[in-house]
């Protein structure tokens, strides 16, 4: 499946360093920062600094470099914010794909939400 990234998308311009961003934490591969629209005490975007415009997008073309170092840049924000299920109340983690997924920005980017009940994630099907 081919493809078509945006350079122009609000991440990449984040990326770019054409937009700040409140930084969470930074790697090779990938940039985590503070949603500027939390939905949750704890809301973080976990983005690869690499054009993927989804998360299957990613997983079928990034080298394993960088799906280790965003795997493990997950893990470290987790461990940052205090938010993961082994030493806390939990979390969620989302990544929104394409206009039926509801994906705002096409880059890439997982939603790591926590601090407070979320409740259901989608409501059952009527």
């Amino acid at each position: 499946m081919a493809y078509a990234y945006d350079d122009q998308n609000i991440f990449a311009k984040i990326l770019r360093g054409e937009i700040p961003n409140d930084t969470v934490l930074e790697t090779e591969h990938t940039l985590a920062f503070a949603d500027i629209r939390p939905q949750a005490p704890t809301h973080v975007l976990v983005i690869p600094k690499g054009a993927y415009v989804t998360y299957d997008h990613f997983a079928a073309e990034a080298s394993d470099a960088e799906i280790v170092d965003f795997t493990r840049a997950v893990a470290k924000v987790v461990e940052m914010t205090g938010v993961g299920a082994d030493a806390g109340p939990g979390a969620r983690f989302i990544s929104n794909a394409g206009e039926h997924g509801v994906q705002e920005v096409p880059h890439f980017h997982l939603h790591v939400l926590g601090g407070r009940m979320l409740g259901r994630m989608l409501d059952p099907a009527e």
